[in-house]
């Protein structure tokens, strides 16, 4: 043990260990006491008891090594209590008590890469493509990054009723069906990961664009996303996670510059540029290099080069219309999808001008596809009122504005009607 402390330092020690490794040190409890709600109880009860003993005894030479022993400690004596009143986990408390001694003598050993591997295994099962995605997205948002579920369902715009049961359920479904709490083998690693980045991308994109309400962005949801997104990089060295890590770094650069001091939505073209954040641009950019100089390219990569192209703009007229159309080539061919084909119909009317763009557009409105997403409908009205069609664009601006769910985009297009009809 080192020294003792005053009582505020040791306040703000155990607040700073608690933001910055309570979710691995959660992890860890979780491998070892192989329950979530056990783990999380007596992570809580570590953290309390670390406030008063450090301020007796002193801050161990180990924080990360004496929270995760007491936290066992309390998850056993949790057990040695529930005995009474449920006799199914005698066996559980038998187990643990089991194991007490070795796990002692070994965890002063635990070093960076094992609470590493716990989150690790950790991402893997609230992923798991075995639960539904809204399941996978709040026992992420959680578990893994801490949010409350009144956090979650306010992001979600849901009650925190749902968030709670959704949690419930998928923690119900990885218990009944023994959903391992492992980190996939190297067969079945690509399928998992695709299933990881999917959630964190999702996440991701619920922060800096919002699907519905009153907020164009959530900056809570998208600096989480942001920051598991960098945990998985340091963790698992994979092209794809640095192609998803590079891509939320670029859009994030631009968040700022993205809504007016009302809230209001500013396109890309009319950002002011200096209010990008350029060690963002500069992270996320070698990020693309290194990626695509090791030659191992997907989806989320091919979006960040994308990204890239534009960050490297200085002003809209500068921007490289011609390799935008290039990557959305790629990743049409990598992701056939027809939110991709309508990306790339914009970037070809940024290079060839509207009516080239609206052709394509009508072609993917008349089969159906995009028919009920509000963007497809504003991007087609803006290559009408681009090319004068203004009785056209109108008609198209009304069209998606009954479709949009978020406020700002709802004001938006309502601008926009407006300025068709003066």
């Amino acid at each position: 043990m080192s020294t003792t402390a005053h009582s505020g330092d040791i306040k703000d020690l155990v607040d700073d260990l608690y933001r910055r490794e309570g979710r691995r040190i959660f992890a860890t409890l979780v491998r070892l006491v192989g329950d979530f709600e056990l783990a999380e109880e007596a992570m809580q009860e570590a953290f309390s008891a670390a406030l008063e003993s450090w301020q007796k005894d002193g801050v161990p030479k180990n924080p990360r090594a004496w929270l995760v022993s007491t936290g066992r400690f309390k998850a056993i004596d949790s057990i040695r209590r529930r005995i009474r009143f449920d006799k199914k986990v005698a066996v559980m408390a038998q187990e643990l008590e089991a194991s007490y001694e070795s796990f002692e003598e070994n965890i002063e050993g635990y070093d960076d890469e094992t609470f590493n591997d716990d989150l690790l295994r950790l991402v893997f099962t609230c992923c798991h493509p075995a639960l539904a995605s809204d399941a996978r997205v709040a026992l992420t948002l959680r578990e893994i990054c801490g949010l409350t579920t009144e956090e979650i369902a306010s992001a979600f715009l849901t009650s925190a009723g749902t968030i709670a049961q959704r949690i419930v359920s998928a923690k119900a479904k990885i218990r009944d069906t023994r959903i391992p709490y492992i980190v996939p083998s190297k067969d079945d690693l690509p399928e998992r990961l695709d299933s990881v980045l999917a959630v964190i991308y999702l996440v991701f994109n619920e922060g800096y664009s919002a699907s519905s309400g009153a907020e164009a962005v959530r900056v809570d949801l998208s600096s989480k996303a942001i920051h598991l997104g960098r945990m998985l990089n340091e963790i698992l060295k994979d092209p794809e996670v640095s192609g998803l890590l590079a891509l939320m770094l670029l859009h994030e650069s631009r968040r700022e510059a993205r809504v007016d001091s009302a809230g209001d939505l500013i396109l890309l073209e009319d950002q002011d540029r200096s209010l990008w954040k350029r060690e963002l641009i500069e992270e996320g950019s070698a990020l693309v290099e290194a990626v695509y100089a090791g030659g191992e390219i997907g989806v989320y990569s091919i979006q960040a080069a994308i990204s890239a192209v534009h960050a490297r703009a200085k002003t809209a007229a500068d921007t490289e219309w011609g390799s935008i159309v290039a990557l959305y080539d790629l990743l049409l061919r990598a992701q056939p999808s027809s939110v991709v084909a309508l990306n790339r119909a914009v970037a070809i009317s940024m290079r060839d001008g509207p009516e080239s763009g609206l052709d394509l557009i009508e072609e993917l409105l008349s089969s159906g596809e995009l028919s009920e997403y509000h963007l497809s409908h504003a991007a087609r009205a803006d290559m009408l009122r681009r090319l004068g069609k203004r009785e056209e664009a109108a008609a198209a601006y009304k069209e998606a504005l009954t479709l949009a769910r978020q406020e700002p985009e709802r004001r938006f297009l309502e601008r926009r009607l407006k300025e068709m009809s003066e």
